[in-house]
């Protein structure tokens, strides 16, 4: 069974997976679709027709506009944005306010396990790889690799992590390893892959 705290607003039309939680002040809109045992932080805000996976964490204020997608596992973190506008304008050329008529949304999508740093903000269209780690603050404009660490403004590669999370080392030329379980990995051609 879901739960929502009582000032949520959760529009009849998602469909919210069993066991996730959505707490104060979240938003979740028209056929958004949430899987099980997903967190809603305070605060946060999930578009119309975003797909989100199972075991997922919105941190506070997160905000997902449509029509991103992430994978099971994905983590995002406080404040961080996943945006859906190229070229964002008010007004159209000819000074109207623009109406939904008027662009094309374009997506965010976060592969299985990634996580959004703080304050990080993806600039749709991007993907971020899986088991991918955006650091808090950096700005995504260009496709993250699977496993990537990307740092910074505009985001760039820095690293690598595995699945705990944590910077992978050096092994040997192409081989990376995690201190944190031991896992060892494979880099060829700037991909790199779990052994």
């Amino acid at each position: 069974m879901s739960s929502f705290a009582s000032t949520a607003d959760v529009d009849e039309r998602a469909h919210i997976g069993t066991g996730s939680r959505i707490w104060h002040l979240a938003q979740i809109r028209e056929d958004a679709v949430l899987g099980a045992n997903c967190t809603v932080g305070r605060g946060a805000y999930v578009g119309p027709g975003v797909v989100i996976g199972d075991n997922v964490k919105l941190q506070n204020h997160a905000l997902v506009y449509e029509p991103a997608r992430l994978g099971d596992g994905v983590f995002v973190g406080p404040a961080a944005v996943l945006t859906n506008d190229e070229y964002p304008r008010a007004v159209t050329p000819d000074g109207r306010l623009k109406t939904g008529d008027d662009w094309t949304a374009v997506g965010v999508t976060v592969g299985e396990g990634a996580s959004i740093g703080a304050r990080a903000v993806c600039v749709a269209p991007v993907t971020v790889g899986r088991w991918a780690l955006v650091a808090a603050g950096a700005v995504v404009t260009k496709d993250v690799p699977d496993f990537a660490l990307v740092v910074g403004v505009p985001a760039r590669r820095i690293g690598w992590v595995g699945h705990a999370g944590r910077p992978l080392t050096q092994k040997t030329d192409g081989v990376w390893v995690c201190p944190a379980t031991g896992a060892t990995y494979a880099e060829r051609d700037g991909i790199l892959t779990a052994l």
